[in-house]
């Protein structure tokens, strides 16, 4: 496999995500994030910055139609199982469109569902239909591999950590399953943006939980690399896969700042 970018413990891949790690080393990730298409490109509309646009982003995010969504599904997470260590982790983020599609998928490849996270968004746009509720909040699923294996979690580290602006984690309390986080910050956006860019905050969060230092981070849907960028940063070392070049770039342009700044270091 030719590597994209290579710099430190960071490394990354263009490709088919599913090619990929079927000819990636066995057992030699600690944890997964992966942010999946929604399959949300469907014509309809949302709000952004104020003005009425069409949720289509791109040919990755259309619906191919029901069984062949959860098909594609079933295929990226064996993909991902065949890389996890034994007692390896998986989030994967998702809205209603996709994510129940993905803990099913989880569950017949034989993980075991650790928590469902509810990311709460303070700042999400509002619904433009006027039909039904505004989506303000997606849907995390935390899985491991092996049921029988002792998973890493720093229940310290999530009661005791400094959370920011969290209004819902109270100090000296047990980290609870929603999570108050703004959707990304425009300084996270200055090399320009992913469509579902996740916000830096977010991924601290998961990072800080379910790792050590030293461990080994794969995205398989890298985008901008936020989750590499978080990585970087807490001493964890990083993979990314993405099929888009524009996006990859995109995440040369982050990483290389980040080395430039070395504010983590």
């Amino acid at each position: 496999m030719k590597k994209y970018y290579e710099k430190d413990n960071i490394k990354l891949f263009m490709g088919d995500c599913i090619e990929i790690l079927n000819k990636a080393t066995p057992e030699s990730v600690d944890m997964i994030f992966a942010d999946p298409p929604y399959m949300l490109s469907n014509g309809g509309i949302t709000c952004k910055s104020g003005k009425v646009v069409c949720v289509n982003k791109a040919k990755w995010d259309e619906s191919k139609g029901l069984e062949e969504d959860f098909e594609f599904h079933q295929k990226w997470i064996n993909a991902c199982k065949r890389v996890l260590k034994p007692n390896g982790t998986i989030w994967i983020s998702g809205t209603y469109h996709s994510i129940y599609a993905c803990g099913f998928a989880l569950q017949k490849k034989g993980f075991k569902i650790l928590n469902d996270i509810c990311w709460f968004k303070p700042n999400a746009s509002p619904n433009m239909t006027c039909k039904y509720f505004t989506a303000s909040h997606e849907t995390l699923l935390w899985a491991k591999k092996n049921p029988k294996a002792k998973h890493t979690f720093n229940y310290e580290t999530m009661k005791n950590g400094d959370w920011g602006k969290d209004e819902l984690k109270k100090p000296n309390k047990q980290m609870r399953s929603v999570w108050q986080i703004d959707t990304p910050k425009q300084s996270e956006k200055t090399f320009g943006k992913h469509p579902t860019q996740k916000p830096l905050e977010l991924l601290r969060r998961i990072i800080l939980a379910s790792t050590n230092k030293g461990d080994l981070i794969l995205d398989p849907f890298t985008g901008s690399s936020t989750t590499g960028i978080i990585s970087l940063r807490l001493g964890r070392k990083f993979i990314g896969i993405d099929k888009e070049k524009e996006y990859l770039d995109l995440s040369i342009k982050r990483f290389e700042h980040e080395f430039k700044e070395s504010k983590w270091q």
